[in-house]
């Protein structure tokens, strides 16, 4: 316990601290085993209050300075448009990561793993960066391009180091364009080196961690992975392309702080029909600043729908076997 303290090693000194709680409360000194607690959630609030980014990873070392980008969240899930079973389950999973002391002390784990499937512009990446706000964490990208390599053992063995930091510090680390490394191990253009980075990364995912760090990966294309991944998470939530609910609901938090009087809502939903989250932000964000380019404090539903079909010609551009003009 000493020892982690003098490292600077925050985790595993209240994880100490915690399983000697544990410890107290098994014996029947129910009251010291509590003030222990106490002391430990002030201590991790009260470092919660400064820098959400660990001080370490400020200057990456080694070779994680180009396998690991480091962001600090920008909102939570409040700010993310979820169905509500989307919703729910985040906030379990939340729930389970914010309270993992207590599942400790009774000898369990909180989940940790989940994967996000669904078309391109859905709110996967965005949702992991809300679930790294919801839980005050640091949100850790892996870089794929920096993780593949052409060279025999070196992916799998910087894919060990991006598992070992998620022992060392807290926090959420995202995998993005995740069938990269989960492939399919019997791909017809599968190749050995690829189905041993698969094999690393299956084992170091099955391996205790302290830290209780969550990670997530997302993917565009759910049918590659492998089967075998899918016992591996605690967590697969599948996202679609937004009702007309979250339509609205995803077009006024994008207008704010503009007004918007008597919008032909029915006119917008046709034409918003198929287009993802990301797409709608930015037709919504092009409508509310050609507004202030134009120095009013309105946006119209003409504004809406001819960003809208801006984005819908924008598409159409990269339909497959468009007819060449």
């Amino acid at each position: 316990m000493l020892e982690s303290r003098a490292d600077g090693d925050d985790e595993q000194f209240y994880a100490i601290a915690l399983q000697i709680a544990a410890s107290e409360a098994r014996s029947g000194h129910r009251t010291t085993a509590e003030q222990l607690r106490s002391a430990v959630e002030k201590a991790r609030e009260n470092v919660s209050r400064g820098p959400s980014v660990a001080v370490p990873f400020a200057t990456p070392r080694g070779d994680l300075a180009d396998l690991i980008e480091l962001r600090a969240p920008r909102f939570d899930l409040d700010h993310v448009t979820l169905n509500a079973t989307l919703r729910g389950r985040l906030d379990d999973f939340v729930r389970q990561q914010s309270k993992r002391d207590w599942l400790r002390e009774h000898g369990k784990t909180p989940s940790r793993r989940a994967l996000l499937v669904g078309p391109p512009g859905s709110g996967k990446t965005m949702t992991a960066e809300a679930l790294a706000g919801a839980l005050h964490l640091p949100l850790f990208v892996i870089r794929l391009e920096s993780l593949i390599t052409r060279y025999m053992g070196e992916t799998a063995a910087k894919l060990r180091l991006a598992f070992d930091e998620t022992a060392r510090h807290r926090g959420v680390y995202l995998f993005d364009e995740f069938d990269a490394v989960g492939g399919h191990r019997g791909a017809s253009n599968d190749v050995a080196e690829m189905r041993r980075v698969l094999n690393s990364f299956l084992q170091f995912m099955e391996e205790p961690n302290a830290t209780d760090s969550p990670i997530v990966g997302a993917t565009n294309y759910p049918e590659l992975l492998d089967p075998a991944l899918l016992r591996r998470f605690d967590l697969v939530l599948e996202f679609q392309p937004p009702s007309d609910d979250e339509v609205r609901a995803i077009i006024k938090d994008n207008l704010r702080p503009m007004k918007y009087p008597r919008l032909a809502w029915k006119q917008i939903l046709a034409d918003a029909q198929g287009f993802s989250q990301s797409e709608i932000a930015r037709a919504v964000e092009d409508a509310v600043k050609s507004a202030i380019l134009d120095e009013r404090n309105v946006v119209t539903t003409q504004d809406l729908t001819n960003r809208l079909k801006e984005r819908r010609a924008m598409r159409d551009a990269f339909r497959p076997n468009k007819a060449l003009s």
